[in-house]
């Protein structure tokens, strides 16, 4: 059995933090083989880890840009050491909750093509719910509140919105990135921002959105369904903001597309990095937006010098 400390570090109550919910966070572990062929032995010529998860993402961005945050979730076993270990070697303050299994591990493999065979993780009990919604009781209106990716089987598809109640009456600025039926039910609680990306917004209405205008119309119906303010990622064709300001387009930044993974985090990340500092909302859709793009020309997640190269490419304009 692999026994270790969870590290807890309580704020002061007039001090604001972004806390970054991970229901299954992973080990990627991505291995680089120069001409894999199945059915043989195969030689690896590179490989790395990462402590992966949409959440985790939003907090190493955060970290990064020199903005604090603390990351929630579940873990377990040695792999669920390496999670944390890896983030507080970085300087992510973290408060993960330890449960009986071992974090998954996801594998990607890299060669002529990509291929990724991805875990199933943990089961969550009951009690270990609990404990999350202990601590989002103590959050805030000074505190900002991430939920990012899907969620195992063993937890209710819900889950989002039940931690929504459960801070609702503190008035917790809640951002959620997830995708179908668990996006739709937090829209009733109101969430400060959602952030689907063009393909996701048209499965929530089973519909193909073509084009520029299809998608801020159906935008539109999730601010009318509760979303406070929307941001739809449309990959090089920038990103929309829909609020009650209107409707603002974030121009792409020019690059070459290294890596996808995490640009729809960094997008959340650096939104919340620039917001929680001036309250403005359309400059941190710019920065949100160059996070986006800073991190798919980069091998990695973005980092602040990045960010401050491309930020000048990146304009908004209002389109409605």
């Amino acid at each position: 059995m692999c026994i270790w400390v969870l590290k807890t570090n309580r704020k002061g109550s007039d001090e604001k933090m972004i806390y970054t919910v991970t229901f299954n966070p992973a080990i990627d572990y991505v291995v680089n083989v120069d001409n894999f062929k199945a059915g043989i032995v195969n030689r690896v010529s590179s490989e790395e880890k990462f402590a992966g998860g949409k959440g985790i993402n939003v907090s190493r961005v955060l970290n990064n840009m020199g903005v604090k945050s603390k990351a929630l979730g579940f873990v377990g076993g040695f792999t669920g050491k390496f999670i944390i270990d890896s983030l507080e070697d970085q300087g992510v303050e973290t408060e993960f909750i330890e449960i009986n299994g071992d974090t998954r591990i996801n594998v990607k493999l890299k060669s002529k093509g990509e291929t990724e065979i991805n875990g199933a993780g943990p089961i969550i009990e009951k009690e270990d719910l609990n404990k999350l919604f202990k601590i989002v009781e103590g959050l805030t209106s000074e505190d900002y509140l991430v939920l990012a990716g899907n969620v195992q089987k063993s937890v209710p598809s819900d889950i989002y919105a039940h931690l929504q109640e459960k801070c609702a009456s503190n008035n917790v600025k809640v951002v959620v990135d997830t995708t179908g039926d668990s996006l739709v039910a937090t829209l009733k609680n109101k969430p400060f921002l959602i952030k689907p990306n063009n393909h996701e917004l048209g499965e929530i209405f089973n519909k193909e959105l073509t084009n520029q205008d299809e998608i801020i119309e159906y935008a539109k119906k999730l601010i009318v369904m509760g979303a406070q303010n929307v941001i739809i990622s449309m990959a090089e064709k920038g990103a929309l903001l829909i609020c009650e300001r209107g409707v603002y387009h974030a121009t792409p930044a020019k690059g070459t597309v290294k890596n996808s993974v995490g640009a729809g985090d960094s997008v959340i990340a650096g939104f919340l990095a620039k917001y929680s500092e001036s309250k403005d909302l359309i400059e941190a859709f710019r920065w949100g937006a160059t996070c986006g793009s800073a991190t798919a020309f980069s091998k990695d997640l973005c980092t602040k010098e990045d960010v401050e190269y491309y930020l000048a490419q990146v304009s908004v304009n209002k389109i409605d």
